[in-house]
């Protein structure tokens, strides 16, 4: 999904509105209004979702792990 930048982040306090987990990504629908999903959701519905969307707020980089740095051959 493209993501927009949106001055109002989603909080972990934002829930999926088709499972209840935590929301990364708002959809603000062309009809005025807006669903919220997890990834997993929003990746399963993301088709249906790009032809009713205005904009679509994409927090799902959230969700990888912070690359750890390669451990040192020092001895």
């Amino acid at each position: 999904m493209n993501q927009t930048l949106d001055a109002t982040g989603l909080l972990a306090t934002d829930r999926c509105d088709r499972c209840g987990a935590q929301a990364y990504v708002r959809v603000r629908l062309a009809s005025g209004g807006e669903l919220l999903f997890c990834g997993h959701h929003a990746k399963e519905h993301e088709d249906a979702l790009r032809q009713v969307a205005a904009d679509i707020h994409d927090e799902t980089e959230r969700l990888a792990p912070a690359s750890a740095s390669a451990p040192s051959d020092e001895r």
